[in-house]
């Protein structure tokens, strides 16, 4: 913790409070105590900022409190988690913004290294919640859940969104596929004075061309073969609001001409229409594709550029990010988990595989991976070997090249010394190594035939350790002859073995 962080522990046992104390006292941590009635109080009279509380650990309070404390802690300052220690129970109802920021449930039967490991479950979640300050008026921009990322790269593209969001100009973002252009979209019209009105996305490219007129503009009935009604158009919906033209680039010429003209005079009429619509509109546009290359080969008309392009965005790909590849697990992981669609867990070795791979795919190709692997190894931990081969060739080239990502219990980088960091929900750190334990023993034993000292060899440690280990598993030798398998896994070596 920093040294301004100040941990606010409320309490309404005064005895528990006085434990919860000290032990925090000896983590060197520096707290302000109180009850559910006067937290408030003693939180504003402590002096500091409210952004100086690092987490909120809870102890004793009534049920029928807990849901209201953690509501108005969050309206007092949103980005402190909490910890609750007891028995507490939160309906599954409650509100998900309130839910995610329960980083740690302890029981009362504390301990020190449970506590410690709480408290930096919370600090690596409000680090990766840092709110994004408006750089003119003081507002906050909380976009991190959805724009994830520490590299320079990420950050830059923050600050950008966070000096054109609330202006009513026109935005043009670029970069590959699957690198997020639409979440940066989204953000921007959710962080618009444009908020409360609607979000209209249009794929230029999904749509035929015959069709992208009707889709834009809208038709009257009878205006073409199967036209049997009339039908507002994306412009007509996004009144007020915000029109997403993706991958703008695919776009013919002749429709490139037909929506200059309504940027241009904010009015256009429906296919097969004669009345004039006034449209209030902004126009939001990406695509991975060059313009300026297009506009020199006669693809996309210059004046056109120039009005959707006021205020450039490039998103970088992946592969130029390589730093926040932990981070982007961790909440396709946390998004995966509360949308209860399984979870998995990957170790630093596969982190470090992940960050040598080229992502054509980028962020898309990476949710994909993680998908994946949750139906592949459901609630379990994956390992380099457990990864498709294009990730593990990735990694070897990059080994043989000498500039390998070096990992060693923490994934650490030789270059930059990045730290991957724990889950949002953390994970039982016991279990995780008792499954990496248990794959591992597994593996040598197939790899041995079921040959036991083969296989303690494999490991580096002796035979009647690993016979320990096994038994700790319930790992046992399959074996058509029960007696043989009892006496293989107490180290007695049956006639097969011989």
């Amino acid at each position: 913790m920093t040294e301004k962080a100040r941990i606010l522990l409320i309490d309404d046992d005064s005895e528990s409070s006085k434990n919860l104390q000290t032990v925090l006292s000896f983590l060197g941590e520096k707290t302000i105590t109180a009850q559910t009635s006067n937290w408030q109080k003693k939180a504003s009279t402590a002096g500091g900022k409210h952004s100086d509380i690092s987490a909120a650990i809870i102890g004793n309070c009534s049920e029928r409190t807990i849901e209201k404390i953690l509501n108005d802690i969050y309206c007092w300052e949103s980005s402190v988690p909490f910890v609750l220690i007891g028995e507490h129970s939160i309906p599954s109802s409650f509100d998900t913004q309130l839910q995610i920021r329960i980083t740690a449930r302890l029981s009362s039967a504390l301990n020190y290294q449970s506590l410690l490991d709480a408290l930096h479950k919370a600090k690596t979640f409000q680090d990766q919640h840092n709110r994004l300050p408006d750089f003119e008026g003081g507002r906050d921009y909380n976009m991190f859940r959805s724009l994830v990322g520490k590299s320079e790269s990420v950050q830059q593209v923050r600050r950008m969104m966070g000096q054109v969001a609330n202006k009513d100009v026109s935005v043009l973002i670029t970069g590959e596929s699957g690198t997020g252009k639409e979440v940066v979209a989204r953000n921007l019209h959710l962080n618009s004075n444009r908020s409360d009105k609607p979000f209209i996305p249009i794929n230029c490219g999904a749509i035929s061309k015959e069709l992208l007129e009707s889709e834009l503009f809208g038709h009257e009935k009878g205006a073409f073969t199967g036209a049997i009604a009339s039908r507002a158009g994306r412009f007509e919906l996004a009144e007020g609001g915000t029109l997403f033209l993706d991958e703008i680039g695919d776009m013919p010429l002749d429709m490139q001409v037909k929506l200059l003209r309504v940027l241009q005079e904010r009015s256009f009429e429906r296919v097969g229409g004669v009345n004039t619509l006034q449209v209030d509109v902004r126009i939001l546009a990406a695509t991975h594709k060059d313009l300026e290359e297009m506009i020199e080969k006669g693809d996309f008309r210059q004046d056109l550029y120039y009005r959707i392009n006021v205020f450039p965005i490039e998103m970088p790909s992946l592969r130029e990010r390589p730093e926040d590849i932990p981070l982007l697990l961790n909440e396709l992981i946390t998004i995966m988990e509360a949308e209860k669609r399984g979870s998995v867990r990957f170790n630093s070795g596969a982190i470090a595989a992940l960050c040598n791979y080229t992502w054509p795919g980028n962020v898309r190709e990476l949710a994909n991976l993680v998908e994946r692997m949750s139906i592949l190894f459901p609630h379990g931990i994956v390992g380099i070997n457990d990864l498709p081969m294009k990730f593990q060739k990735a990694s070897e080239q990059k080994a043989s090249s000498g500039n390998n990502v070096v990992s060693d219990g923490n994934y650490t980088s030789e270059q930059d010394g990045t730290e991957t960091l724990l889950p949002l929900n953390g994970l039982d750190l016991r279990e995780y190594l008792a499954n990496l334990e248990r794959g591992l023993i597994g593996q040598a034993l197939s790899d041995s035939d079921g040959v036991v000292a083969q296989a303690a060899g494999r490991l580096h440690m002796g035979r009647t350790t690993l016979v320990e280990k096994m038994r700790k598993y319930n790992m046992q030798k399959k074996s058509e002859n029960n007696s043989n398998e009892r006496n293989a896994i107490e180290g007695k070596e049956s006639s097969n073995e011989k």
